[in-house]
């Protein structure tokens, strides 16, 4: 019987296709696999495969209902030669650990893993859904999601896709790529707000039934490419895999001995694939999630209690300024034993006070998971510590990951072989990275410090960042929250 997915928050159950294209369940739930597939090939057999080989063993387990033909026709148009490197992943040692660079796709952040197949996915589902309308996709970004995203989706048939990201809060470099992006169906908003600003003002207008009819009436419906959808999620899992997969062929591990997986974490769907990955059959030990200063995770895991009711920091990692984790919902929905109803009691104590606290129960089926975080000072230091321990030039998300491992190793003395996502290029942050390695650099232009970057980590100037040098300016807009919906109608002329 072919994988049907759920929803967190009712029985309501449907295909992998359907679930990509809706993004979000009607009850405001996240859809979730019924159960979590295992792999069916030898890891030592996944060794000798290349990316795309093991990507589609283990996508084909998630995505039952798309034939063989139709995903790997996904497959090979997404890892094809916008990336960089054939590996499409590479997985580099320097000092201790194993760090698997996510960011050698078009926009240079991990993002670009699972956005890169996602619009093939939702075109191929739309084909097999029978869907008519024009798919608006409605995204919300931190920073790197909304670049990669339009990237996918720029000109794509059928299409049109809207980014809402907070106006101060992302890196000059990545504001740059999003108000550049180039493509007739794309259309960029700055808000006045933080990220969860952003977030929650497009999860309300997923949630509209009349803004819906309103939508269709007019030859649309919204779908989403933020990690809620579960088409992001997959091929983030087949990396995972893959990681494991390259680590027993470089000899790092024994076929069956555990890793341990280290991941700077906002939103929670990147560690989110690793833990779904372990439920696969990958051995890996623990789950260490990373947080910035914006720790709501760490002190979740630590206490029990989720809660948002706190002060919001920009940091130099913006990727991970979030305080309302959308995929941990899917994670709690576990450990609560799969039970709809206690989750959206969950979820709606959230929506309603800004926080909730989990049983005894519950917090037993985290026992997979370690948490810390790194401020500014200690991401700084842990840029400038690997760099003079072994030449490895990191971005500042990297580097909270590699920090907060650190302080693993020193409190566990655990040498489990470890595998560190490495989720954006260090040219996404050339300020914040050159001056943690030497204030000196602080002078700089924004691309005087990318010329020095290059010299420093001896690396090519990566193709996104050669190309908004002289990229013009193709959206200039702006909005208060409380106007997004009016924005977005306006651009669809509704």
């Amino acid at each position: 019987m072919s994988l049907m997915y759920k929803s967190t928050r009712s029985e309501q159950k449907v295909t992998a296709s359907y679930a990509i294209l809706k993004g979000l369940a009607d009850d405001g739930g996240l859809f979730v696999p019924e159960v979590i597939p295992a792999l069916d090939v030898p890891m030592s057999e996944l060794a000798g495969m290349g990316y795309k080989d093991v990507a589609y063993e283990v996508m084909k387990l998630f995505l039952a209902d798309f034939t063989e033909t139709e995903l790997k026709s996904c497959i090979d148009h997404a890892y094809d030669e916008k990336f960089d490197t054939k590996e499409i992943a590479p997985l580099v040692k320097a000092g201790n650990a194993w760090y698997l660079e996510l960011f050698h796709g078009a926009t240079i952040a991990f993002k670009d893993m699972a956005l890169s197949i996602l619009p093939h996915l939702m075109t191929t589902a739309a084909k097999k859904n029978n869907v008519h309308n024009e798919i608006v996709i409605l995204t919300a970004t931190s920073g790197d999601t909304g670049k990669a995203a339009m990237a996918g989706f720029a000109d794509v048939p059928g299409t049109r896709i809207v980014v809402f990201y907070p106006k101060d809060g992302v890196s000059p470099v990545q504001e740059k790529q999003m108000v550049t992006q180039k493509g007739e169906n794309t259309f960029v908003v700055g808000i006045q707000g933080n990220f969860d600003d952003a977030q929650s003002g497009v999860k309300k207008m997923f949630g509209d039934k009349a803004l819906a009819k309103e939508l269709a009436d007019h030859g649309y419906q919204f779908s989403s490419a933020n990690s809620i959808n579960i088409g992001r999620l997959v091929p983030q899992v087949a990396y995972y895999v893959y990681a494991y997969a390259m680590m027993l062929k470089k000899g790092a591990v024994k076929e069956g001995n555990p890793i341990n997986i280290v991941v700077p974490t906002g939103n929670f769907g990147n560690i989110l694939a690793a833990f779904y990955a372990k439920q696969m059959g990958v051995p890996i030990g623990k789950l260490i999630c990373a947080s910035n200063r914006n720790k709501v995770l760490f002190d979740f895991f630590t206490t029990g209690t989720y809660d948002r009711n706190r002060d919001f920091y920009v940091t130099s990692s913006p990727s991970m300024d979030i305080l309302i984790s959308s995929n941990l919902e899917r994670l709690i929905y576990r450990i609560a034993g799969e039970d709809s109803i206690k989750t959206l009691e969950m979820m709606t104590e959230l929506s309603k006070t800004g926080k909730y606290q989990i049983t005894d129960a519950m917090k037993e089926g985290l026992a997979d998971f370690y948490a810390g975080y790194a401020d500014e000072a200690q991401t700084a230091e842990e840029i400038k510590a690997v760099f003079e321990e072994s030449g490895y030039v990191m971005d500042t998300h990297t580097a909270v990951a590699s920090g907060v491992y650190r302080k693993y190793t020193e409190e566990t003395k655990d040498t489990t072989p470890t595998v560190i996502a490495s989720t954006a290029s260090p040219f996404k942050f050339a300020r914040s990275v050159m001056t943690a390695i030497d204030p000196k650099y602080g002078a700089l232009s924004e691309f005087e410090l990318v010329d020095e970057l290059v010299k420093t980590a001896k690396v090519s100037e990566p193709a996104a960042v050669t190309e908004i040098r002289t990229a013009p300016v193709r959206h200039n807009n702006q909005c208060d929250v409380c106007d997004m919906e009016k924005t977005v109608k306006a651009w669809l002329g509704i």
